[in-house]
């Protein structure tokens, strides 16, 4: 393992940035999309739940597999690189594709479109995101220098959550669009053209080293059932790390926690603060979504990170983590019909959850790669991303 702290050059930092934007913007909008399924093409709970779920579980299959052939593949152009930008396309195109949903067409056509598409989409996602942090990871092996490349790039990344808001007033606003579907396919375009070109930018522009003469395992089609054997030993291995468990468990609920509430937000401010007026509710569910979002970039991201080198990562997010439940607990009693400005002052607070996650969870991450090359000699950062 290299010990060396040279300082990362800001130009890569932003370049992974940008990489960070595109992988948060493509959710980001998406969340806001898939209330039309069900406003206004008539998904039910159970199509909109199935949707939902399955591109999950497929995650928890793919991710794995992507690491290990990231980890462990030959190129000139390193490990990373080429998965990157492959991936970037495949979700431009299938987002793209995903959106061009039609009334006129039957609920249960308009379901299977869309579950394709959703499918090929998350599996370009898989293709980018895994390789694409696995690549952050690797940009440094200075304690403090990986909190800063990731509080760098959850800065830049945090603009999605900023700008991603805005679509609930463009969407459900007539003078933009006559309906909300005919926005989301419209919006889809626009969204996914420049967040492809973003998700390009760290394959083009991170440096990376040749692995071809690497002693890596052989991937083939020949190899497919020793390559099988060696992605479950290599997750089983990376599992039994105390710290990367505590990790993976602490990311699950937190990550879901939040989740849970900003899929719920819609609702809750359309149909209990307004009586089940989307457009009179449209800048409030915007304004939710915009000030966190702002909130943790100019306040939340900052003070963690400055946290961190005064207290130790672990103690920062701890903190964050206690300022964030105060932040969950107020918002159910700042929900108030008729003054839909309450809310507003608990969004400081419910941000640090989100916020100090991705900051320091992803800086720890890299420090648990480290242990697991003590414990096996090889670095697989594709494994643990």
């Amino acid at each position: 393992m290299s010990t060396s702290t040279q300082k990362v050059h800001f130009g890569q930092k932003i370049a992974f940035g940008l990489g960070m934007l595109a992988n948060q913007m493509f959710p980001a909008i998406l969340g806001i999309f898939m209330v039309v399924l069900v406003e206004d093409l008539a998904f039910t709970g159970l199509l909109w739940a199935m949707i939902y779920l399955f591109p999950r579980l497929l995650d928890a299959i793919t991710d794995p597999i992507m690491g290990f052939i990231s980890d462990n593949t030959k190129s000139k152009w390193g490990r990373r690189r080429v998965y990157v930008f492959i991936g970037a396309i495949v979700m431009g195109v299938a987002y793209i594709f995903m959106w061009q949903l039609f009334k006129e067409n039957s609920v249960q056509y308009n379901f299977w479109y869309f579950f394709f598409w959703s499918v090929i989409f998350y599996l370009g996602l898989t293709l980018f995101s895994v390789p694409y942090v696995a690549m952050g990871y690797e940009m440094s092996d200075d304690f403090h220098e990986r909190t800063s490349i990731m509080a760098t790039a959850q800065w830049i990344g945090q603009w999605a959550w900023v700008i991603a808001p805005c679509f609930w007033v463009i969407m459900y606003d007539p003078e933009w669009f006559p309906s909300a579907d005919v926005a989301a396919r419209e919006l889809a375009i626009w969204v996914a053209i420049p967040c492809t070109i973003c998700a390009m930018v760290p394959a083009l522009f991170i440096k990376s080293k040749s692995t071809l003469d690497e002693d890596y395992e052989e991937l083939s089609f020949s190899n497919v059932g020793q390559s099988l054997t060696s992605i479950i030993k290599s997750f089983s291995e990376a599992f039994k790390i105390k710290e990367f468990r505590k990790l993976c468990f602490a990311t699950f609920f937190i990550f879901n926690a939040f989740n849970t509430v900003a899929s719920l937000t819609f609702f809750v401010i359309v149909y209990k603060l307004f009586n089940g007026n989307a457009g009179d509710a449209g800048i409030w569910v915007a304004l939710f979504g915009g000030l966190g979002a702002l909130g943790t970039t100019f306040i939340v991201i900052p003070v963690v990170t400055a946290l961190s080198k005064k207290i130790g990562k672990k103690k920062a997010f701890m903190v964050a983590q206690g300022i964030s439940i105060i932040g969950y607990i107020t918002l159910y009693f700042l929900f108030i019909p008729g003054k839909p400005w309450m809310y507003i002052f608990a969004l400081p607070l419910f941000s640090f959850g989100i916020g100090s996650l991705f900051t320091i969870m992803m800086s720890m991450t890299a420090d648990v790669i480290d242990i697991d090359e003590l414990n096996t000699g090889k670095r697989r950062e594709g494994t643990f991303g």
